[in-house]
């Protein structure tokens, strides 16, 4: 169902602190709609709406509901883990609200643009912009809704003037199959979100769905073989075109790890094709100074331990990281501590064995509890057996029952100088290290 955007005035957005949703909901505050929403808790994010004129409050359920919305657009995770209000949300549709997932939210707002949609299982964050920044550097004034914060902007959107929007486009649900795209860039397929997916075939074919309904071209990771596979010798009504024949254009970047460096080559296949010369392209990415929650430097504390915070929650992304870091301190010059809270019990029980080999380039790892989000516990998997794998391998290792605990094995530790501290994970691991560092 096409919706008239010009004709919404008021929206509601459930769970407007999510990072994707609360892209939206900055849209409609910029197009001049009034805007209201609840979530279940107060965050940066929902104090930044606040302050550009959304009315939030905190909490869910229908009677939060104003009386004289058009449109509500509501997070994936409703209907599933609150299945009695989601009835209720849909019993306003007869007095004649519209209602709208993220997902399909996204697929609106794209449905009349070039859109250029950023898959993947890893790095579709930091692709979708970097794609951005260099559209924006040389003048194309794109849109963009990418699933962290800017650092230039401090913002999940920008607004553009032209008819390009770059998205991040996420696998969880086939949420991204609402997006009709005229490029499409696949990062990688791998193994994840198995609370949703069967296995990887079943992962595999909801990309290739979504490469069958893209209009232009496919750019893909041709060192990719689960990617490949879906592409090589396969009739495709658009283009497709191998981005890693772009890695010898990538320049130095100031974000370290080979996966950054893939990341970047993606964004010069983009770059080729727009015909951005690859001199404006390369200066653009030069400068690219990561987004919130990926591998971001938090600074430095008193005693000189240098401090990390990065979303890392799946074994490869884990490993890639561990390993960017490594390229910036070598084990012989600086001790690598991580902070990792494993996200959602089946990723941990599906993933077990590759995330006990994740953590080689760690001097030491601590784990906190599993953050199981939107599932219920299950007692067969914890971060403390996690710990007795891992130590196993031969690894310094050490899990805790609740943060408290981690705060306090931190703060003994007397980090220094030749320390680095890093917390990971989907989670609030972060909490941990502005508790202990304050540095935030």
């Amino acid at each position: 169902m096409d919706i008239d955007l010009q004709k919404i005035k008021k929206v509601f957005f459930v769970g407007i602190g999510g990072i994707g949703i609360s892209a939206i909901a900055r849209m409609m505050l910029l197009q001049g709609k009034l805007v209201a929403g609840s979530d279940i808790g107060k965050s940066s994010i929902t104090e930044e709406l606040r302050k550009l004129g959304a009315q939030i409050v905190l909490g869910q359920g229908i009677e939060l509901v104003p009386k004289d919305v058009n449109l509500i657009v509501y997070s994936i995770a409703v209907p599933k883990y609150d299945p009695e209000f989601f009835k209720k949300l849909q019993a306003l549709r007869a007095s004649g609200v519209t209602l709208q997932s993220y997902p399909e939210m996204l697929g609106q707002v794209t449905r009349a643009k070039y859109t250029i949609a950023v898959s993947g299982t890893h790095g579709k964050t930091t692709t979708t912009a970097m794609i951005g920044k260099i559209l924006t550097d040389t003048g194309h004034h794109p849109s963009v809704i990418v699933g962290s914060l800017l650092k230039e902007s401090k913002s999940n959107l920008i607004m553009g003037k032209s008819n390009f929007f770059v998205v991040e486009a996420c696998e969880y649900e086939r949420s991204f199959l609402n997006i009709k795209p005229r490029m499409l860039v696949v990062t990688n397929i791998e193994e994840d979100h198995l609370d949703y997916y069967k296995n990887l075939g079943d992962i595999q074919r909801a990309f290739k769905e979504l490469m069958l309904q893209t209009e232009d071209l496919i750019i893909y990771n041709g060192q990719d073989a689960n990617t490949s596979t879906l592409i090589v010798g396969k009739n495709f009504k658009c283009g497709v075109l191998d981005y890693s024949k772009f890695l010898d254009k990538v320049p130095r970047l100031s974000v370290p790890g080979a996966h950054n460096r893939m990341n970047a080559a993606a964004a010069l296949a983009v770059a080729y094709v727009l015909n951005i010369t690859d001199g404006d392209a390369e200066k653009s990415l030069a400068v690219f100074s990561g987004t919130w929650r990926r591998l971001e430097k938090k600074g430095t504390t008193e005693a000189g331990t240098i401090v990390y915070d990065d979303y890392a929650h799946h074994p490869t992304e884990i490993k890639a990281s561990l390993e960017a870091l490594r390229e910036l301190y070598p084990k012989n010059e600086k001790r690598l501590t991580v902070l990792f809270q494993p996200h959602l019990y089946s990723r941990t029980k599906a993933l077990f064995d590759d995330f006990v080999k994740s953590f080689k380039d760690a001097d030491k790892v601590l784990l906190l509890p599993i953050y199981f989000a939107r599932e219920v516990p299950d007692p067969s998997v914890s971060s403390e057996k996690l710990a007795q794998a891992i130590r196993l391998e031969g690894e310094d290792v050490q899990a805790f029952s609740d943060f408290e605990s981690a705060e306090k094995t931190v703060l003994a530790l007397n980090l220094g100088s030749k320390d680095v501290f890093v917390t990971m994970g989907a989670g609030e691991a972060y909490k941990v290290a502005d508790t202990v560092f304050k540095l935030s």
